[in-house]
């Protein structure tokens, strides 16, 4: 029970990576809250976290919306007392080049990359002020690394999240407020499946890596899992990759 007497609060937690990290934190003791846009599907994993014993709650949360961050902050607080853990995972992925990206695409891709991962941050700092301290854990990406050809916009806004994380962690580090980014290869979710259309993409990623797979989210969600416990307690402003050491080359 790695997580035990914890409250954690993940964004994009109805699908995909998110709802993996959700079972997982209730699975290790944490009472969850999930937030995302797509209420149907966080409601189906809300039940199957309650049914399986756990204690999860849903509360719809759209990441560029300041007033519906504060709502879900409150909500974790007033259904399980406070707030220890905040995963900003929810994020939206383009696959295009400079020229091919409108205005509002990148503007879209930064509101929901970048501005949600701030926004998230400055409505949980608060509250893990009041729980004594806490774990931020960032989503950001290995193109908030290293350059890719396909999306500038996605690079721009996962680079935003790796420096935002480095500058968030050095100002609340006094207050005993970790805060550190992950940094996926390509996972198989439905996010990706852009990028996964194209076996140009999948074969270079596979076979260009030292371990010769695409990731999964459970990949992810460990990493993320040891980020938000107290394993990690002299961890902060790091930068976690789990990307089959694609970058490492």
């Amino acid at each position: 029970m790695r997580l035990e007497n914890k409250v954690a609060l993940i964004s994009g937690g109805a699908k995909g990576m998110g709802a993996v990290e959700a079972k997982l934190f209730a699975q290790e003791g944490a009472k969850v809250v999930i937030g995302d846009i797509r209420e149907e599907e966080g409601r189906k994993i809300e039940a199957e976290i309650n049914e399986t014993g756990g204690e999860c709650v849903f509360v719809p949360l759209d990441v560029t919306d300041e007033d519906a961050w504060q709502k879900a902050v409150d909500e974790a607080v007033t259904r399980f007392g406070k707030l220890d853990i905040l995963v900003n995972n929810a994020g939206v992925f383009l696959h295009h080049t400079v020229e091919d990206t409108s205005s509002d695409e990148w503007d879209l891709m930064m509101d929901i990359n970048a501005k949600g991962v701030f926004l998230g941050a400055k409505s949980a700092i608060p509250a893990m002020r009041k729980a004594g301290g806490g774990s931020i854990v960032n989503i950001s990406s290995v193109a908030g690394l290293v350059g890719a050809p396909y999306s500038s916009a996605y690079n721009a806004s996962k680079g935003a999240v790796r420096l935002f994380t480095k500058s968030t962690a050095i100002q609340y580090a006094g207050e005993g407020i970790r805060c550190n980014s992950v940094h996926p290869g390509l996972i198989e979710t439905d996010m990706s499946a852009a990028v996964r259309s194209d076996p140009a993409i999948v074969a270079r990623r596979q076979t260009g890596s030292p371990i010769e797979r695409l990731g999964q989210p459970e990949d992810v969600s460990y990493g993320v899992l040891y980020l938000a416990s107290d394993e990690s307690s002299f961890v902060t402003g790091s930068e976690l990759v789990i990307d089959g050491g694609w970058t490492a080359q």
